[in-house]
């Protein structure tokens, strides 16, 4: 990997784990709907422009039906979600659980009609990695908490999914038009549920909103691609593996979260687990219309 290569997926594994950290930070003084609608709005002001300037728009409003689904599965649904659970869950637990989405990716697109068969040493990575998901949630999660990590488990569907939508619908389309699209329809969804009692917060929690929408949406999108074109989509992909690392590390160092044993014995299962399940075998390679794009995660 060429140093521009390096550069590009230091800064994705950063910029994709601390979204969890702000996350935490900022539902301390805003309602979930309020974050989705800021960290959306935002992002669409500067996107949409932009999108619209290189003529990006126009193709993906010629489907906006998938795009209405893709919006749901991959910001509108997840992030509403994701800001509930962590009301009650720390910011590493639920970057941890969230690294569950390879491995259901897996398991879906191998029911689709990309699939690949499952052999031994795939079903052996799912199994292992549930079996991680598990260790986190049998050990770390009390029982007042199971609501909220059922809302994490419907976000790592989601996130699973959506690509899938993208493989079979919006393959031909931009993606940067599609995320500008989605972001611009979640803010305009959520608007008049998050925006009726909205008060300016706390210094420390617009600078979280603020990193939230413009470093980890907007910047992480254009990095992102930038690190496909230098790296290659599969190489590119490897960063899921990271993410949850810094978002236990940053959780640890910055919210004073505890090492827990849940994620101590669960997390190393969970990654081998999605090593496992991932990989692609001699015969074939991961398509990348299978795979899909992690347009605007986590």
């Amino acid at each position: 990997m060429t140093r521009r290569g390096w550069v590009l997926f230091t800064a994705m594994c950063v910029l994709w784990g601390m979204p969890y950290l702000l996350i935490k930070i900022a539902v301390e003084e805003l309602s979930p709907p309020q974050l989705v609608l800021l960290r959306t709005g935002m992002a669409a002001v500067l996107l949409l422009p932009w999108a619209a300037v290189r003529g990006q728009l126009v193709p993906v409003l010629r489907h906006w039906k998938p795009l209405v689904v893709f919006t749901l599965l991959e910001l509108a649904v997840p992030w509403l979600l994701l800001a509930s659970a962590e009301r009650d869950l720390s910011s590493s637990l639920t970057g941890l659980l969230v690294a569950a989405v390879p491995l259901v990716a897996a398991f879906a697109a191998r029911l689709g009609d990309h699939a690949d068969r499952l052999d031994r040493r795939r079903l052996l990575g799912l199994g292992v990695g549930f079996a991680g998901v598990a260790a986190l949630v049998g050990i770390d999660v009390r029982g007042g908490d199971l609501v909220s990590v059922g809302q994490v488990a419907i976000t790592v569907v989601c996130y699973a999914v959506a690509p899938l939508v993208v493989s079979r619908w919006l393959s031909e389309v931009p993606a940067t038009g599609v995320t500008a699209a989605a972001l611009g329809l979640t803010a305009l969804v959520y608007t008049p549920f998050g925006l009726p009692g909205l008060e300016v917060p706390s210094q420390r929690v617009v600078l979280a909103v603020v990193v939230l929408s413009l470093a980890c949406t907007v910047a992480a999108l254009l990095a992102f691609f930038a690190l496909i074109a230098e790296v290659g989509p599969q190489r590119a992909l490897v960063i899921t593996y990271v993410n949850p690392a810094v978002a236990l590390l940053l959780g640890i160092v910055l919210l004073s979260e505890p090492l827990t044993p849940g994620a101590v014995v669960g997390f190393p299962l969970v990654l081998l687990g999605c090593v496992l399940a991932t990989r692609p075998t001699a015969a074939s390679t991961v398509d990348e219309e299978v795979l899909g794009e992690p347009v605007a995660r986590p």
